[in-house]
């Protein structure tokens, strides 16, 4: 069965720190949803994790000198960050995408990507 990661690349983390544990709990409730409507058109959640925060990362970067620079934070500079991701089996991408459309009112954006087969 294809792979796919389910991301979540726009999150607002001061948006999350600042959120009631009523907030985070109707995120969580989405998710879900997405989960269930996954499940019923015959896909599966395997795999995933939410996140550290994006001030947590250290990011390396190929130095003139072709070493490694490797600095605090993350690589981009904005409060959108990734934030967490799933790891989903689905025989048909349309399906992913139709059970995914819940999960941009608890996430601004959702990107789906193929994993690659060997």
């Amino acid at each position: 069965m294809p792979q796919y990661v389910v991301m979540f690349p726009a999150d607002d983390e001061q948006e999350w720190s600042a959120g009631t544990a009523a907030d985070h709990q109707r995120t969580y409730d989405t998710d879900a949803e997405f989960v269930a409507a996954l499940r019923a058109r015959g896909g599966a959640v395997t795999g995933g994790a939410a996140l550290a925060a994006s001030g947590m990362a250290r990011t390396l970067r190929r130095g003139p000198d072709a070493r490694p620079l490797v600095t605090d934070g993350p690589f981009s500079e904005t409060v959108e960050q990734l934030s967490g991701f799933y790891l989903v089996a689905c025989d048909r991408y349309d399906d992913l995408v139709t059970a995914a459309e819940v999960l941009v009112r608890a996430h601004p954006v959702v990107e789906i990507r193929p994993v690659e087969e060997d």
